[in-house]
């Protein structure tokens, strides 16, 4: 990972964009954390912070002349309730695939007194019930969300749907709810049965050792021996048509024990 330094972003390409505004370009850096951007000094209309490794929008200073951020393809689950104080023209903000996953988490956006422009494409929350209906409730001057525009109609459901304090907390419980029976099956998942190796399979992982030709697969069927694993390939012989070969390359008489060669 690259640390966001005054000396990155001095480095970093700048340029006039296609509809003229300066953009200062910091994509692709593996930067983990939005901090020193104090040294851009507002010069900039637009910053491209794409292709990232940021979990957290917050930690800007004040920037009154940025307009567009672009953060596509970042890690970023939670946004600064207080962003808009510090990025007050800010009008477009690209968001396309991060991790946001639950309602409540734009509700920050909603300090932004400007945001015109919104894109949460392939992020789980645009999945929850409601989302867009949400999303127009939330940020008032949002006029085109995911590369749609908000239209009038929308903007009526969305104040009947959430016309209460109730009815939106109802929404974001509904998607949390959610979050949390995702979360359980995912971060307690079944535990593969291990099955201990038969007395058989012992005999032949210790005749395959005898007859190993090299020190690393002797190891490799010393290891799983000593941690009670049967060896990937382990063939057991039928010990009444299989000779065992010994230390001493003889075969061993009658195969009574069950054991034999390991075939690789």
């Amino acid at each position: 990972m690259v640390k966001l330094t005054a000396d990155l972003i001095w480095k970093s390409p700048h340029f006039f964009n296609a509809i003229k505004e300066r953009e200062l370009d910091l994509r692709g850096n593996k930067i983990p954390v939005i901090e020193n951007l104090g040294a851009t000094e507002d010069q900039f209309d637009s910053i491209d912070l794409s292709d990232n490794e940021i979990v957290k929008l917050e930690n800007f200073p004040y920037l009154k002349r940025l307009g567009t951020l672009i953060i596509n393809n970042n890690r970023i689950t939670r946004i600064n309730p207080n962003l808009g104080e510090f990025l007050p023209k800010l009008h477009s903000l690209v968001l396309t695939n991060n991790r946001l996953v639950n309602l409540v988490e734009i509700d920050p956006l909603s300090s932004i007194p400007k945001l015109q422009y919104l894109s949460l494409l392939d992020n789980n929350i645009t999945k929850k019930p409601n989302y867009r209906l949400y999303v127009i409730h939330k940020l008032k001057s949002l006029r085109v969300l995911d590369f749609i525009k908000v239209k009038a109609k929308e903007r009526a459901e969305a104040a009947a749907l959430f016309s209460s304090t109730e009815a939106e907390e109802e929404a974001k419980k509904v998607s949390q709810e959610e979050v949390q029976k995702v979360s359980d099956t995912t971060e307690q998942p079944e535990t593969p049965k291990v099955v201990a190796p038969t007395q058989e399979q012992i005999l032949a992982i210790k005749a395959a050792i005898i007859n190993s030709q090299t020190i690393e697969e002797i190891a490799r069927l010393e290891q799983a021996l000593k941690f009670g694993q049967v060896p990937a390939g382990l063939i057991i012989p039928d010990p009444v048509h299989s000779n065992v070969a010994t230390k001493d390359g003889k075969p061993a008489s009658g195969g009574n024990d069950g054991s034999g060669p390991m075939e690789e």
